[in-house]
């Protein structure tokens, strides 16, 4: 009998804590439900293409803070340690942009790859997604000529 009420009660506060922070995303916009502060991407996914091994690729995720109060990046964060995510860490005056540079590690890596960038703030929260196709740096010629 007290099992059931224990597990009714956990249940209970699972159901009530995860619905006062109901997050809604449209169209590379996210915002939570009674926040004023909202993130707005141009692009929430990019492709470099063939990069070749070795490289660090880089590339710069624009946003605005499309609310009416700061927003604030709580933490971002990527898939895997080949990628790293850097963010601004002061808050992002209303109808003011940033960037959000992830940086991908090649060294090791030759194939396609897909790594996705959490972004949590109080203006909601998004993925972002950077992919491509690492292929190996091409051998430097041997010589044809054979000396002995």
């Amino acid at each position: 009998m007290r099992l059931s009420h224990t597990i009714a009660l956990g249940l209970a506060i699972c159901f009530f804590s995860n619905a006062s922070a109901q997050v809604i995303t449209e169209n590379n916009t996210a915002s939570i439900k009674g926040s004023n502060a909202s993130i707005k991407f141009e692009n929430t996914s990019h492709s470099f293409g063939n990069i070749i091994e070795g490289q660090i690729a880089r590339y710069d995720f624009k946003f605005v803070n499309s609310g009416t109060e700061s927003l604030v990046l709580s933490n971002v964060s990527a898939s895997c340690g080949c990628t790293t995510p850097k963010w601004p860490r002061e808050a992002i005056d209303p109808s003011k942009s940033n960037i959000i540079t992830a940086e991908y590690n090649s060294q090791g890596r030759p194939g396609t790859f897909t790594k996705s960038i959490f972004v949590k703030s109080n203006g909601g929260e998004v993925t972002l997604t950077i992919s491509g196709n690492v292929i190996k740096e091409p051998e430097a010629p041997r010589s044809p000529i054979i000396i002995r």
